[in-house]
């Protein structure tokens, strides 16, 4: 599934609790990337999951975020950059008191419209589990695993 054209730059969701903004949507970039940046709460973090088709490149405004790839962690703070490529099994966790901002990459873009297809179904984790999977697999995404507070 593509990104809906009808998202478009500055356009904002919530999904997860986190708030995502659209900075750059495929339409602007000729599907080459898609940006947008994200507000996470305290201890807010997807399910372990790998992107088939996206390269994403996260970039930390604020906060303290530990980030989860293949089996290693690392902690990224404000300033600091992780890079997840497609394929890799992956995750991140905010830490600390406060809320984390990021801005991320995805490239190509189009995997940002799982946001707002979440967000538009009123889909909410845990309970809405298979449905979140059936379109994470619609958007070239696949859930592997548990949130990061939750690895073994």
């Amino acid at each position: 599934m593509e990104s809906d054209p009808k998202w478009k730059t500055g356009d904002r969701t919530t999904a997860f609790g986190t708030e995502y903004t659209l900075l750059l949507t495929p339409a602007e970039t000729g599907g080459r990337l898609s940006s947008y940046l994200s507000v996470c709460p305290p201890d807010a973090g997807p399910p372990r999951h790998v992107h088939r088709n996206e390269d994403e490149t996260f970039y930390v405004i604020s906060g303290t975020v530990e980030f989860w790839r293949e089996g290693a962690s690392r902690i990224a703070r404000a300033g600091e950059a992780a890079f997840v490529p497609r394929g890799a099994e992956h995750t991140f966790h905010v830490v600390g008191p406060g809320p984390a901002t990021m801005l991320t990459t995805l490239t190509p873009g189009g995997f940002e419209g799982f946001f707002f297809a979440v967000s538009e179904q009123g889909l909410v984790l845990p309970r809405d589990m298979p449905a979140m999977a059936r379109l994470a697999g619609a958007f070239h995404m696949e859930f592997t695993g548990p949130p990061l507070h939750a690895v073994p």
